[in-house]
């Protein structure tokens, strides 16, 4: 018998009435993206477990973002420049792209394309013509592949300047169980602390209170430790020098709408980002960054966990 194909199906999402796609990897992975925001809002691993958190109070009516899975943050994050929090690549409505250049890496079998292009209300607020793609990937191991390239568009000859993040909500046991590894002894920006800059003094970050972190020229591979569920999140990235790691803990979320009072404990955001050395594009330029995140079944240390020693472990 021939094994299940790989396949991308686009759908009306019943309970928010928005456009999905649906990636299903032919070795039992899926993902969930919605043409809303370009948000990835589930991955689901080989065994079918999901390892993204979406809130049950997130909110999917426009222009409200959606509050959990892979937020594409652009072009800034946070208030770390004079638009809206986190830009606004992440409340406008994408399209499928039809006819998309080829992406300098390989391509999986299943994937789905997406472009943002400025529209005339964006144009107000950053006058500046561009085109944001987004391809969206499982490999056949079930890792999650994020590639986005920005170009510049403008036709008056003007550079523009940006920065960019995936905003990940990674699906945790317990947050007092957690721990990211790979930051030790690095810069941050401390956003609780009015952006100042400390160093990490500790071997890896654990989660007592509210983290608001950008860990700066961060290494290409950070991990993620949920010693309860015995499972470990390894990010890679590449063109993306920088990491933002947050947790609201429990006076900030209380105070958010979308956000459940006690969903802080199973919720802990980590993501890839450019944010200290904003990059700057000359008309016709393009820049690339991706993400990949792998969930392994097990409690490895950081230094163990190379991509050779990956592989390894996943075709055994």
């Amino acid at each position: 018998m021939a094994g299940k194909a790989s396949s991308v199906e686009r759908v009306k999402d019943r309970a928010t009435g928005l456009d999905k796609l649906v990636l299903r990897e032919a070795r039992g992975s899926s993902a969930e993206v919605y043409l809303y925001g370009g948000q990835v809002t589930s991955w689901n691993n080989t065994y079918g477990e999901q390892q993204l958190f979406v809130s049950k109070k997130a909110s999917f009516k426009p222009p409200k973002a959606i509050r959990g899975g892979i937020q594409i943050c652009f072009p800034q994050l946070g208030n770390h420049g004079v638009l809206e929090q986190h830009g606004f690549a992440r409340n406008r409505l994408w399209s499928v792209d039809e006819n998309p250049p080829p992406f300098r890496d390989t391509t999986f079998d299943c994937h789905i394309n997406l472009i943002l292009k400025q529209s005339a209300d964006d144009l107000k607020i950053w006058p500046h013509s561009y085109e944001l793609r987004l391809q969206v990937a499982l490999s056949p191991r079930g890792d999650l592949i994020l590639t986005s390239r920005i170009k510049n568009s403008n036709a008056d000859g003007k550079p523009f300047q940006f920065s960019f993040a995936y905003h990940t909500y990674f699906s945790v046991s317990d947050i007092s169980e957690v721990r990211v590894e790979g930051v030790d002894t690095l810069d941050y920006l401390d956003n609780l602390q009015s952006k100042n800059r400390r160093t990490e003094q500790g071997d890896a970050v654990v989660f007592e209170s509210e983290v608001d972190r950008v860990y700066l020229s961060a290494p290409p591979k950070i991990v993620t430790i949920d010693h309860e569920k015995k499972r470990t999140f390894v990010l890679r990235k590449k063109e993306l020098p920088d990491v933002v790691v947050w947790n609201p803990w429990d006076k900030k979320a209380k105070a958010m709408p979308d956000l459940g009072s006690e969903e802080y404990t199973c919720m802990l955001c980590v993501g890839a980002a450019c944010i200290e050395k904003p990059i700057t594009l000359r008309p016709g330029e393009e820049w690339q960054g991706r993400q990949e995140i792998s969930s392994v079944p097990s409690s490895y240390s950081s230094g163990m966990l190379d991509p050779e020693t990956i592989r390894h472990m996943q075709n055994m």
